[in-house]
């Protein structure tokens, strides 16, 4: 699907105009297009400090969120691309620790769209090029750089040697692009593997490991597997370094434990970096990545409905992802009535999500995700209803509040797409920083 990006800023918006006009407007994946474009602007990708290179299907932010974390904490500088953006698009690009700010934004997007014109590059490639020129210039120790799309070809991958490589979580998403098997999707991820760097991976089916295994195998790079080169037990990591006593992560989600871990996992096996022990273990309170079971503030959205056990926004947006965040969701509910507003993109499976919010939800709103093409709010009532679900529908997350409130719910869960959780986040007050 297309991305959307719009500014407050006017000379950020002129050129987020421009890029919707030079984009093909769809997904498009190869390394030819992103190729030329950097090679015009003299390859800025060949001079960025020590990269973190992060692939998977979900998990990935949040692992690039505790490597920056990790990284900042030892007194070193970070440069971060991360997609999507939540609210404003300068939270794709945090220059030395900082978001962008909007007359750079503005000053690189027209320099880089200035020589795009015949090219034919997507969305993702044209910003792609403009984090990676705006890396090339700003002094940093580090750089952390999210996979956008697979991972083979995705734009990001043009990164010749990175100082490490990890694989976060599996499961089915983008299919169009990826295919429907878990085998096939985790040899696109695997793709980012370089020869001599570091590939750091989780627990997965035997058949799923073994052809990550032949990928890394036959690109020349190292595999660091969990549960051989590196393991987690009962709070403890350990590798050929010795043991850390991990502290368990700020962001809620019991699945946070295994992100965490694939990043401490990361910074001990790469050697660009001299991260100290303590500053890996002080990630895990310092990590701030909004959206992701995330307890909402004090708000003009959460002061409609009092929920005493909270509200809390996850852009949970695919079916595995669903399977966490609904596994944990009881920790919140305690056994009390709770519920859910639901949007999701027309893209997306929305039945795969729902059903795993079967049981551990007893009510649904179902809501548009503005500006976007989602799926019908009628239809998500109908599709939670029929696994046992009582449901509604309602124009917007506040308005959806509205119609919980005074009803006992002790908890509500806003989710289904980061572009929803980008109006919550707006509409509560709370921009990402």
């Amino acid at each position: 699907m297309p991305d959307f990006a719009v500014s407050t800023d006017p000379a950020v918006q002129a050129q987020l105009d421009r890029l919707t006009l030079v984009s093909p407007g769809a997904d498009i994946l190869g390394l030819d297009r992103i190729t030329r474009l950097l090679a015009r602007l003299g390859d800025p990708h060949l001079r960025l400090p020590p990269v973190f290179h992060v692939a998977g299907t979900n998990g990935k932010g949040s692992t690039c969120a505790y490597l920056r974390a990790a990284i900042e904490a030892a007194g070193m500088r970070c440069h971060v691309y991360a997609s999507p953006h939540l609210v404003r698009f300068n939270e794709r690009i945090r220059l030395a620790g900082r978001l962008i700010d909007d007359s750079a934004l503005a000053a690189l997007l027209a320099e880089v769209l200035d020589v795009a014109d015949d090219i034919g590059a997507s969305f993702f490639e044209i910003t792609t090029a403009a984090a990676f020129l705006a890396f090339s210039r700003t002094p940093a120790d580090a750089c952390v750089i999210e996979v956008g799309l697979g991972g083979r070809l995705d734009a990001t991958n043009v990164l010749p040697a990175p100082a490490v490589c990890g694989i976060a979580a599996l499961g089915i998403d983008h299919e169009a692009f990826l295919g429907d098997t878990l085998i096939g999707i985790a040899a696109e991820k695997a793709g980012i593997a370089k020869p001599g760097v570091p590939v750091v991976t989780l627990f997965y089916p035997a058949d799923i490991d073994r052809r990550i295994a032949e990928i890394v195998a036959a690109a020349g790079a190292t595999l660091h597997r969990r549960g051989d080169d590196w393991d987690v037990a009962d709070g403890v990591y350990r590798d050929g370094a010795g043991p850390l006593d991990l502290p368990a992560p700020r962001l809620g989600g019991a699945y946070q434990a295994d992100n965490y871990a694939l990043a401490v996992a990361m910074l001990r096996h790469q050697r660009a970096l001299a991260i100290p022990d303590w500053a890996i273990l002080r990630a895990a309170d310092a990590v701030r990545w909004p959206a992701r079971m995330q307890r909402l503030g004090d708000g003009a959205l959460t002061r409609r409905i009092d929920a005493p056990f909270g509200v809390w926004l996850d852009g949970a947006h695919n079916e595995q992802a669903a399977r966490q965040v609904a596994a944990w969701w009881p920790d919140v509910a305690q056994e009390r009535p709770s519920a859910m507003v639901l949007g999701m993109l027309a893209n997306k499976d929305a039945s795969g999500v729902l059903t795993h919010f079967a049981g551990a939800v007893d009510h649904v709103v179902a809501v548009p995700v503005p500006g976007h093409a989602h799926h019908a709010p009628e239809t998500l009532a109908e599709q939670a209803r029929t696994l046992g679900m009582t449901a509604q529908i309602a124009t917007d997350p506040g308005a959806a509040l509205d119609l919980l409130a005074g009803r006992g719910f002790a908890s509500v869960l806003i989710a289904g797409s980061l572009y929803l959780a980008g109006t919550v986040l707006t509409a509560n007050g709370e921009m990402p920083e």
